[in-house]
């Protein structure tokens, strides 16, 4: 059952098509497409064209309006959050948002904050948070994500649990019918004393029956976390037919920090798509 309601908040296609050609995105057969419906007197839809990385940036852009001045700011870590992080420091020093104070997920996210002058803080210094804004590798229609992949997803759970409001970000390719339906990982943080032993209990859990667990590499070494742990990668041949089952497992298991299944959790969801970008809000905000 689909329990988010949604909002569609179309782009203005001539403005796209004229940021979108400034920026290169259009490859020369759909610039030749164009100036052929041009001259049938059609005009194409210039979010045809938009590259991923800009329907990233348009779902960013449209969950910083969520923040205003004065508030406290969870600051997210991948590719999509990066371009919040961007825009928060854009607003910035444009004098548009003042006195915010940043918590970043991540040292990577800490780097980008600072190198844009967003004062930034622990949850040890601000425990309450107004608003997160974050990306997600899966979304389900329930709005429960997969999150994790970049290596982030302890901090990144402790910091939009500790937020008022928690604003997911992604394009319509991270949009899945069930949790682990993408067939890409679903990143599991678990210490390092033991790892394959912890690695073998966590496969053999039923929850997760016929999941493949793989200890994530960097180079020839495991990856390591910024909190100095390991992470194992699920990967699913079809979904995980429960997800909040599969939650509680896993967490069960001693030498596991915590799991890239984030249930309950996103209040909005912001979707860019190649019609625009569409906004969903779970019925019951935490």
């Amino acid at each position: 059952t689909i329990r988010a309601q949604t909002t569609f908040v179309v782009a203005d296609t001539s403005e796209m098509a004229s940021l979108a050609c400034k920026r290169g995105v259009f490859s020369a057969r759909t610039s030749a497409v164009r100036a052929q419906g041009s001259r049938r007197g059609v005009i194409a839809m210039a979010t045809t064209a938009l590259s991923q990385d800009e329907l990233k940036k348009q779902a960013a852009w449209k969950a910083v309006e969520y923040v205003k001045s004065d508030m406290v700011v969870g600051l997210g870590t991948g590719s999509t959050a990066a371009f919040a992080v961007d825009r928060i420091g854009q607003l910035m020093k444009e004098g548009k948002l003042k006195n915010i104070i940043g918590v970043p997920t991540s040292i990577r996210t800490y780097e980008q904050a600072k190198s844009l002058g967003i004062p930034l803080a622990t949850l040890d210094e601000q425990p309450h948070i107004n608003v997160a804004i974050d990306g997600a590798d899966e979304v389900d229609p329930n709005l429960d994500v997969v999150k994790g992949r970049g290596g982030a997803l302890l901090r990144e759970k402790m910091v939009e649990m500790a937020s008022d409001l928690f604003v997911c970000i992604v394009d319509d390719s991270k949009l899945v019918d069930g949790l682990g339906g993408s067939k890409l990982a679903m990143p599991v943080e678990i210490v390092q004393f033991c790892h394959k032993y912890t690695l073998e209990r966590l496969k053999k859990l039923p929850e997760v029956a016929g999941c493949e667990a793989k200890l994530r590499m960097e180079g020839d070494k495991p990856y390591v976390t910024d909190n100095s742990n390991y992470i194992v990668d699920l990967y699913f041949q079809t979904p995980i037919k429960d997800s909040h089952a599969a939650s509680k497992a896993i967490l069960a298991l001693e030498g596991v920090v915590d799991h890239g299944l984030f249930m309950d959790m996103v209040d909005v969801c912001i979707i860019a798509g190649k019609t625009g970008v569409e906004v969903k809000e779970r019925p019951n905000k935490k």
